[in-house]
């Protein structure tokens, strides 16, 4: 009888080989090059880090935002980082 060592995500058994292969890995060491690559995490932006602004938004505003982003197709965080730049390029 084989271990157990669980399944991967997407279902499939990990082996004593899959076991063995990720150890060989990682005693062999990464490059560090391939792991930023692979690095999960939100897309960029912009040119830099981006920071996260809390506002507060009455009912009828949240209401009428999320209409808005619905018509437009796109998500309320860029709804609003349009409305944004829309204003500050206004001013």
């Amino acid at each position: 009888m084989k271990p157990n060592h669980g399944t991967k995500e997407d279902g499939t058994p990990i082996t004593d080989e899959t076991v063995e292969a990720l150890v060989d890995e990682a005693e062999y060491g990464y490059e560090v090059d391939d792991v930023i690559r692979r690095r999960g995490g939100r897309p960029a932006i912009g040119s830099a880090a981006a920071t996260v602004e809390s506002v507060r938004l009455d009912p009828e505003m949240k209401r009428a935002l999320l209409l808005r982003a619905a018509d437009d197709g796109i998500s309320v965080s860029e709804t609003i980082r349009r409305a944004v730049s829309q204003y500050l390029r206004a001013s």
